[in-house]
């Protein structure tokens, strides 16, 4: 009795009885060296072609109209994204010649966000290292500065004197000030409306207060610290004026920096599981106790990450530390006595009111200095946010 094999199983058993004996597969199974699960495929140097293609096309059309490397490049990647779209489109089918389109597409946006970010790092770069080298750039501050001293530094007899030393203490006495008025306020917050408030309208209240301060001005969040610092110094009989002091500017920064505090924190408890909590409740522990010992070091890194993020946003505030602290050349090391210098204000009025207006080259040397400066912070702040977030992750048992 001779039993028939189905399509399926000749068609699977051709294959193995063909290697079994040495020879080639039988069937369709390679065309032209290539196998058929690759048949009908792009070869990997097609977008190569299609890119020095659409550089050629491009460098034509810029040599009729005015040749411009910016029109170069824009026009060659337009060329590129339809050259491979069409290609695809002939070569493979419309699935994968969309989805090309969109992965170019996406692409292009992004090297397109790059270029003003580059060009901002690059020009910065390139105007304020002659700043940051000069001889007591960091150390020393403006005062005593004048006119002559700029003027003779133009004309190639002198250095370039004065520095940051006054604006870079500044800064970082009323930054210090403001995260230590917004984190302990931001905190709370965020531990009473994702752990006590159970949705209440007073928390639904708070979140919208919150969501409106996050998108004040900052010019707003000066005039409200200078007015209530103001009214402070009024109850105590002193004059107009003195409420314009360090202290001031960091409450306006701190005005700004707890609704970012409160939703980043808020996010962090949220991610926090639930069964953590009720385990915890299980074990008899009492509500505050869970959030200190289990909900919080849980989330530290990520609230951590998010308080160093709120801090980099309100080091480059110019206009509430203007309103607030005003504008001094020396150092002042006291926040709640006289004027007080920040960076982002020293860059200001370098740029607006040069020590010599006859030879203002010395003072935007300084004001670039002080913008790297400024940038590097920012970037140092980040870097930290990224550190921290990691240092303090929850550790696993792969780690």
């Amino acid at each position: 009795m001779t039993t028939q094999k189905t399509p399926l199983e000749d068609s699977v058993s051709q294959p193995i009885a063909a290697t079994a004996t040495g020879d080639a597969p039988a069937g369709p199974e390679r065309r032209h060296g290539r196998s058929r699960l690759t048949a009908g495929q792009l070869p990997k140097w097609t977008p190569y072609a299609v890119g020095a293609g659409a550089l050629v096309l491009s460098a034509a059309i810029m040599a009729l109209i005015g040749f411009n490397v910016a029109g170069w490049v824009i026009i060659g990647a337009i060329a590129y994204v339809v050259g491979m779209y069409v290609v695809t489109l002939l070569k493979e089918n419309r699935r994968k010649a969309t989805d090309g389109l969109w992965r170019n597409l996406i692409i292009g946006a992004f090297l397109i966000a790059l270029v003003p970010l580059i060009s901002v790092m690059w020009t910065v770069i390139a105007n304020g290292w002659q700043g940051i080298t000069q001889p007591g750039f960091f150390a020393s501050d403006m005062q005593g500065i004048t006119g002559k001293y700029d003027r003779a530094a133009e004309a190639g007899t002198g250095p370039i004197l004065g520095g940051i030393a006054h604006a870079l203490i500044g800064t970082l006495l009323i930054t210090a000030a403001a995260t230590i008025i917004s984190v302990p306020i931001g905190l709370l917050a965020s531990i009473y409306l994702v752990e006590y408030s159970n949705d209440n309208v007073f928390s639904k209240v708070i979140r919208f207060f919150v969501d409106v301060m996050t998108g004040i001005p900052s010019i707003v969040a000066g005039l409200f610290a200078a007015g209530f610092m103001l009214a402070v110094f009024k109850l105590f009989g002193a004059q107009p004026g003195a409420q314009t002091i360090g202290l001031s500017a960091a409450i306006a920064l701190s005005v700004i920096m707890i609704p970012i505090v409160v939703r980043s924190t808020e996010e962090m408890l949220r991610v926090v599981p639930n069964e953590l909590r009720e385990a915890s409740a299980a074990l008899g522990v009492r509500k505050w106790r869970t959030t200190l010992k289990v909900v919080l070091p849980t989330a530290i890194s990520g609230i951590a990450s998010g308080v160093t993020l709120a801090i980099a946003r309100v080091v480059g505030e110019t206009a509430p530390i203007l309103v607030t602290a005003g504008f001094t050349v020396a150092t002042n090391w006291n926040l709640v006595k006289d004027w007080m210098m920040a960076l982002p204000v020293y860059i200001y009025y370098q740029l607006t009111t040069p020590t010599a207006p006859q030879a203002p080259e010395p003072s935007m040397i300084r004001a670039w200095g002080g913008a790297l400066v400024l940038i590097i912070l920012v970037m140092l702040l980040n870097l930290l946010a990224r550190a921290v977030a990691k240092w303090l992750a929850p550790k696993t048992a792969g780690r």
